[in-house]
């Protein structure tokens, strides 16, 4: 392990150039015309692919995966193009899985990023090869002489004829003669599901269709199971070792690397993007990324590599609490005895790092009993890690979830998670100097003491902004069925968005149901589709969670209570953003039982138009923002630990 220190530290003076581009820009995104047939399936099935090609991706650069069955199965597909090195490959991948669900809802859709490439649909479509939406792109710039395009025919062809003899994957720099320092740079890949034959054909297809690029500098072929580009630009990563050498043809076998390879260069990659990179932005209004790190490693928040890793057990799987799309938590027990949870981040890059710096900077500067408890982090080994303190009983969602473990809760006690929970929120939102907005409120990141206590964890997402902002613009991110439709539409985030979040929540602890999952054939909307329903028709008592056993009170008293809860719930989740009450008011309606509560208005989505995300007319932008800030947005179910 020394070696491998010794060596990162070394890795860390090379320049910037060593490092490799992982070409996560979007270059096209095609959506699919069929509708989803039911949301409630579609989605849960289409978050466990992306999770499950995930998986794959870090280990082989490619992944597929099947999920659900009949018309809510999902079929999906990844692959990197082969210049790409795994550690890049992981970066292109998690911001492909979190662009395609501009499709939603429709059921089906395809991405090409500059690095790799992503499908999803409802049928097998792995075979297919060529298909009526295969599109292709040409550059804009000069047009080049017609040496040029001789050449670029000829190294098109090339690598064409490589390809087909080298599992589908080629690449080609060639001099054009009779100018100086002018070459063309070539890339061609076919998906792995495809034949040597169906490889061929489409590659073949594509030559044709990317020949009418010509002139022009830059063209490519975006084809149902192929890719196929050429430019007077070196688009190419080198290859490790090697240095390139003009009109030669170039294939590469990628390796497959061991997953502590992935998890070193990872570590290695925060730590170079943090201090090369990051730090730079200051001047553009970001964190002051140098004095937090110089903080961090001065104060006792920052902890030794090697004293967490000791404390539980070399990261030992016996020790493992839970895993979600960012990273592994483990428990820990320091050596003076104390319990610790640690989370092992999976991506490590420029845009993690900050992610990274702004969960450590937003949970450190505030404290409140309902707020889980930053411990520190490890900012300066292989590896990025987060310390926090253990909570015995782990996470709300593993209750009320469960048939059987949800009677250990009776409604005393899930009232009290509540109350603890908008305290939470009401300080998250209103005492503090900048108001923070957590993102992702959700029963698995709501952590519980051993006396039951709630405490909101997971500030991965959290944004923080002063009092004079209306909203933020930013990039989606959190968890699909408790996201507000005005921040999944347009990428508006106000608090309005973590109440919306609470109402879904407050749904799911009186019912026992989970919003974005069915549990039963009965169980087709979303429960606040249900829950608003059956208010209208006064039938609310019907979805009380059985567990809690209700026969046991002896008056109305808690009854009443529940139907309270409810009530303030789908005041919560009203469409319209200004209807729903704040924090401190959701919490004065909660407990002040002769407070009056208000007839809420319908939720979102009981019509189409609120879905359709991809026609709206008023927008000449992407349905989704995007912005350039240090954010990645991702669609996804976290662990219950913070991610």
């Amino acid at each position: 392990m020394k070696i491998v220190i010794i060596i990162l530290n070394m890795l860390l003076l090379l320049p910037d150039s060593t490092f490799a581009d992982p070409r996560s820009q979007t270059v096209k995104i095609m959506c699919g015309h069929q509708r989803e047939n039911n949301p409630t399936l579609f989605v849960p099935n289409f978050v466990a692919t992306m999770e499950n090609i995930s998986e794959q991706i870090r280990t082989s650069g490619f992944g597929l995966a099947v999920m659900g069955s009949g018309l809510d199965t999902n079929y999906a597909l990844a692959q990197c193009y082969g210049d790409l090195s795994l550690v890049d490959c992981v970066l292109c991948y998690a911001e492909a899985r979190t662009v395609l669900p501009q499709c939603f809802p429709f059921n089906g859709g395809r991405i090409f990023l500059d690095g790799c490439f992503m499908r999803a649909e409802n049928y097998s479509f792995f075979q297919e090869y060529m298909g009526p939406i295969d599109h292709i792109v040409c550059g804009n710039g000069t047009q080049k002489s017609k040496q040029f395009q001789l050449t670029a025919r000829q190294a098109i062809s090339d690598a064409v004829s490589t390809a087909q003899k080298h599992n589908g994957y080629a690449r080609a720099e060639m001099a054009v003669s009779g100018t100086a320092n002018e070459s063309v740079y070539v890339l061609a890949n076919c998906w792995r599901t495809l034949s040597g034959d169906s490889c061929r054909a489409c590659l073949v297809n594509a030559t044709a269709t990317v020949f009418g690029c010509l002139p022009f500098s830059d063209g490519r072929a975006l084809n149902t199971g192929c890719i196929l580009r050429y430019s007077d630009t070196n688009f190419l990563n080198p290859i490790p070792g090697k240095s390139s050498s003009r009109g030669t043809i170039i294939v590469i076998v990628v390796a497959v690397v061991s997953a502590v390879a992935v998890f070193i260069i990872g570590g290695l990659i925060v730590v170079y993007f943090w201090n090369h990179r990051t730090i730079h932005r200051k001047r553009k209004g970001s964190t002051d990324a140098n004095g937090l790190v110089k903080t961090l490693h001065d104060s006792s928040l920052n902890f030794k590599y090697s004293t967490l890793e000791k404390a539980t057990g070399s990261f030992d799987e016996s020790n493992k609490l839970g895993q979600g799309g960012f990273g592994t938590v483990y428990k820990g027990v320091l050596p003076d005895g104390r319990e610790i949870a640690v989370k092992r981040l999976f991506f490590n890059n420029k845009h993690r790092a900050a992610g990274f710096y702004n969960e450590v900077n937003i949970i450190s500067s505030i404290e409140h009993k309902n707020l889980v408890r930053l411990l520190g982090c490890s900012c300066s080994g292989p590896e990025s890690l987060l310390v926090y303190e253990f909570l015995s009983n782990k996470s709300l969602d593993r209750f009320i979830f469960d048939s059987s473990k949800g009677k250990a809760l009776n409604w005393e006690k899930r009232f009290k998670i509540i109350i603890g929970t908008v305290e939470g929120l009401v300080y998250l939102h209103e005492n503090t100097k900048a108001r923070i907005i957590h993102r992702d409120i959700k029963a698995s990141n709501i952590l519980l003491d051993s006396r039951l206590n709630a405490k909101i964890a997971d500030f991965g997402l959290a944004r923080s902004f002063q009092e004079d902002q209306s909203h933020i613009s930013t990039a989606i991110a959190g968890t699909l069925g408790y996201m507000a439709p005005e921040y999944l539409a347009h990428g508006q985030l106000t608090e309005k968005a973590d109440v919306y979040s609470f109402g879904v929540l407050l749904l799911e602890i009186v019912t026992g149901r989970q919003n974005n999952r069915s549990k039963s054939t009965e169980y087709m909307d979303s429960l606040v589709t249900i829950a608003w329903k059956h208010f209208q028709q006064r039938s609310v008592e019907e979805l009380f969670d059985p567990s809690l056993m209700l026969h046991n009170y002896p008056n109305n008293i808690v009854k009443n209570e529940m139907l309270r809860v409810v009530h303030v719930g789908l005041l919560c989740t009203q469409e319209i953003p200004s209807l729903r009450p704040s924090m401190s008011k959701a919490l004065q309606l909660l407990v002040k039982r002769d407070e009056h509560l208000p007839a809420p208005t319908n939720p979102p989505f009981m019509d189409e138009k609120t879905m359709e995300l991809n026609e709206m007319s008023d927008n000449q932008s992407s349905p989704l923002y995007h912005e350039n800030d240090a954010s990645v947005a991702s669609i996804s179910q976290s662990i219950f630990y913070p991610r």
